[in-house]
């Protein structure tokens, strides 16, 4: 008996594949690709169905257009939330989500990524900006603060002095800057972002699949522990990776000097 799967419909993003890479891209350019919450239920069904896919070895989230990434949270849904309202994981369950994502995500900021559209690109592993991006966490604007987990996840990449004087003052950086703290990996003109991003997953396609997804989970679950503990995910993890087929192809294809071919087991 055959069980057929029915595809996944989208009505606010671009979901596909393309030699590896599966491309989450919010499609609201009219709306600044604003992430209502139709949109964030939307990421995470798509975050799945990638995650299910064994052709997929790279996530990437982009959007529609070059005015906007994402320009946050939709403010007329926002104007209306009650405050037990914020209680609900919401926003904070998606970005943890695309965090812990068992393949690597890469955001492609074509845009201004704002507020929430922040939140979103430093929940991804590797950041890749157009040079008239601009990024930034404006929410105290609103007498809000980042409810996405940008509070703690800017101060883990670029420090929390830095972090701290991009939130309290809602100071938007430009692609530049963001490259010299460390808040993106790497500027580029528009015209190269997708070269710069497709370079990016090449690279990481050509790695073990067993590997990539243990040195994430690793580096994700380890970052929070204490040193000892984070040694000792570590370790299982590198002993579950020598048990792998990859691991022997790996090794031997070095030796051998060739490209391995690698099986995903």
């Amino acid at each position: 008996m055959t069980i057929s799967r029915e595809e996944p419909v989208f009505q606010n993003l671009i979901v596909a594949e393309e030699d590896g890479i599966g491309i989450i891209k919010i499609n609201r350019p009219e709306l600044r690709n604003t992430l209502s919450k139709d949109t964030l239920a939307e990421i995470e069904k798509a975050i799945d169905y990638h995650e299910r896919r064994d052709e997929v070895k790279v996530i990437v989230i982009t959007s529609e257009g070059r005015q906007s990434f994402a320009a946050g949270a939709d403010i007329r849904q926002l104007h209306e939330r009650t405050m037990l309202e914020a209680l609900v994981p919401g926003i904070q369950a998606t970005f943890r989500k695309v965090e812990l994502c068992n393949k690597p995500t890469i955001a492609a900021l074509n845009g201004y990524a704002i507020g929430g559209g922040c939140e979103l690109a430093i929940s991804c592993d590797i950041r890749i900006a157009a040079d008239h991006c601009k990024i930034g966490l404006p929410e105290l604007n609103l007498a809000i603060i980042p409810g996405g987990g940008g509070t703690q996840r800017l101060a883990r990449i670029v420090g929390k002095g830095r972090a701290l004087e991009m939130i309290l003052t809602g100071e938007l950086l430009d692609a530049k800057r963001a490259e010299e703290i460390g808040l993106v990996s790497r500027a580029v003109p528009y015209e190269q972002l997708w070269d710069a991003v497709k370079e990016t997953a090449d690279k990481i396609k050509r790695k073990g699949p067993v590997a990539v997804r243990l040195a994430k989970m690793v580096v994700q679950r380890g970052f929070d522990v204490d040193l000892d503990t984070a040694l000792m995910l570590e370790k299982f993890a590198q002993t579950i990776a020598f048990a792998t087929e990859d691991k022997h192809e790996g090794t031997k294809a070095f030796l051998e000097k060739r490209p391995p071919v690698f099986k995903n087991r």
